[in-house]
């Protein structure tokens, strides 16, 4: 097996002291991840922290928006029925929650279609759209899905049904001949901000759309952009930076049932709700649902006003995720075994079993990517056919990898990071040699330690209460694209150390420096206990910790990496 990763440090360039004096304004951490971001004078700064909108966002600069608002105007003035189908992902229920809202609040008839995981898999299906159309559905509005699905569109235009598409994934090299095709990844489309997600797009529909219905509800529909683009970690600069921040504001007033509920299930203040409390703890228990059995209770969660009803389901989804979490684990040992009884130092980390639960191979894949630093492409066996999800590193886009062996899938699709494809069993053996071949090909030379970015080395006692509520209020939204800010000290003294947790795989630690001491926890990172000396260095992030209640917050340290300190 691999040996363990020796993450590298990479502390960032001092800020010179020209821009310093510039944003003198601001605390010195404060400069310095200005000035990381690539903030160098005092108006950038206030637009970063302002979380301000770009100047150009206008949704008709996206292709085939003005083909797609026309074709919805004529089915909501003829009272056609719509069906939203989205993916069963939080990024696709969000999506489909906004658009069924959207509509029905401006009179149009819309229904909901989010398939199954476990039965149709992802992505536009020809049972489902016939299904719709017996159903007496005139119109398919897809989120989150679509780009890959030429011939899924041309069965759509064989029975009378007709499609248009929003979606975020790279479209492959035959576009589906559809009414309308919103991405912004497709060829011949200009529109400056390429990392919206699905919902982001679905927001952007809306917002065309409310140029002849002033009557919908734009701004109610921000906490489901805010859930949907940080739960599917898409890029958070640009505008997405803007509707994120946006959303958290509408979260934190608790102006929508489902995320009261939800958040009251999961013991959480959403009063102070942050873009890490959507991926950590709201974007889980969301997932949850599709993972283990239907999105739809997700969505029925998050587009009911009925305090019993949402209630019920949040507290389903709580118990759903705690399942998820303990299967999670268990196929992520299992797929570790596997991937290395395979070969015992590999290219790229596969395992597949029938074993493996459907829903949550892509969260085991990722675990494997983070602890090992290898793409990870693990998959479930169904009979005759099976269902992959690969995870990838910076260095391999791992969509484009898939792109030169795909004559063997039945449909693949993804992005940079992130990917899923569907093939049949017999040809898993030819799978595994080919993928191994692209990815040796692209990765050699490749050092596998991934690097840690730190913003700035500090000393524990030159920390303050004051710096956590910056950093908090100022950089939020924070996730991929603009991390959080990662810190760290040297030579800082071990005075206590234990593992936690069930399954003993946390560490809790009390750390001491210039007569300051922080309670620290380290996920992942149970077994390196024993590694540790009276003195260590930490690379983290600041939390805060309302363990001992809302009323006695303190700054706790997230520790993303530890090494014994080699100072005397």
């Amino acid at each position: 097996m691999i040996e363990p990763l020796n993450k590298k440090w990479q502390v960032q360039p001092v800020i010179p002291e020209e821009i310093a004096r510039i944003l003198s304004d601001f605390s010195p951490l404060a400069r310095q991840l200005l000035y990381n971001r690539g903030v160098k004078d005092r108006q950038d700064a206030i637009q970063f922290l302002s979380a301000a909108n770009p100047d150009i966002t206008d949704p008709f600069m996206l292709k085939g928006m003005t083909e797609a608002v026309d074709r919805i105007n004529q089915a909501i003035s003829e009272n056609q029925k719509i069906a939203i189908y989205g993916d069963y992902d939080v990024d696709g229920v969000t999506a489909t929650v906004l658009l069924v809202e959207c509509i029905r609040a401006v009179g149009g008839t819309a229904r909901e279609y989010i398939p199954n995981r476990f039965e149709e898999g992802y992505g536009v299906n020809r049972d489902a759209l016939g299904e719709l159309k017996r159903m007496g559905v005139d119109l398919v509005i897809t989120v989150d899905c679509g780009s890959r699905s030429p011939d899924e569109a041309d069965y759509a235009r064989s029975i009378g049904l007709d499609l248009i598409i929003t979606d975020h994934h790279q479209p492959g090299e035959i576009l589906p001949d559809v009414v309308a095709m919103i991405n912004p990844r497709q060829p011949g489309d200009s529109y400056p901000h390429q990392d919206l997600a699905g919902v982001g797009l679905a927001y952007k529909l809306a917002e065309a759309l409310h140029r002849t219905h002033p009557a919908i509800p734009l701004d109610e529909s921000l906490d489901l952009v805010a859930l949907g683009t940080v739960a599917d970690m898409a890029v958070l600069g640009g505008e997405n930076r803007y509707l994120v921040r946006r959303g958290l504001e509408r979260i934190r007033g608790r102006f929508r049932q489902g995320i009261a509920s939800l958040g009251g299930a999961a013991d959480l203040d959403l009063s102070k709700t942050t873009a890490t409390n959507i991926g950590f703890i709201l974007g889980p228990r969301l997932n949850a649902a599709g993972r283990l059995e239907t999105a739809l209770d997700a969505f029925r969660l998050l587009i009911s006003r009925d305090v019993q009803e949402t209630g019920f389901l949040s507290q389903k989804l709580n118990e759903q995720n705690a399942e998820r979490r303990r299967i999670m684990i268990q196929t992520q040992d299992d797929a570790t075994q596997l991937a290395f009884e395979r070969r015992p130092d590999p290219w790229v980390l596969f395992a597949c079993s029938p074993d493996f639960n459907e829903g949550v191979v892509g969260l085991a894949a990722s675990r494997l990517v983070e602890r090992f630093y290898r793409p990870a492409i693990i998959g479930n066996l169904k009979g005759e056919l099976a269902r992959f999800s690969c995870r990838s590193i910076p260095e391999l886009h791992i969509t484009h990898a898939l792109d030169e062996i795909a004559d063997l899938f039945i449909r693949h699709g993804g992005h940079a990071a992130a990917a899923g494809l569907t093939i049949r069993a017999d040809l898993i053996p030819d799978f595994i040699a080919r993928m191994e071949m692209v990815v040796e090909r692209q990765l050699a030379g490749v050092e596998f330690n991934p690097t840690i970015m730190v913003d700035m080395q500090v000393n524990l006692a030159d920390l303050s209460p004051r710096d956590y509520f910056e950093l908090a209020e100022w950089l939020e939204p924070t996730g991929n694209g603009n991390p959080e800010a990662v810190l760290m000290s040297r030579h800082v003294k071990c005075c206590r150390a234990a593992q936690i947790g069930k399954d003993k795989r946390t560490l809790k630690l009390q750390v001491m420096q210039g007569g300051v001491t922080y309670d620290c926890v380290a996920f992942q990172q149970g077994h390196r206990l024993d590694d540790l000396g009276d003195f260590i260095d930490l690379v983290y992030t600041l939390n805060l910790d309302t363990y001992l209640g809302p009323d006695r917050p303190r700054v706790q340290l997230m520790v993303k990496d530890i090494k014994p300190s080699l100072q005397n």
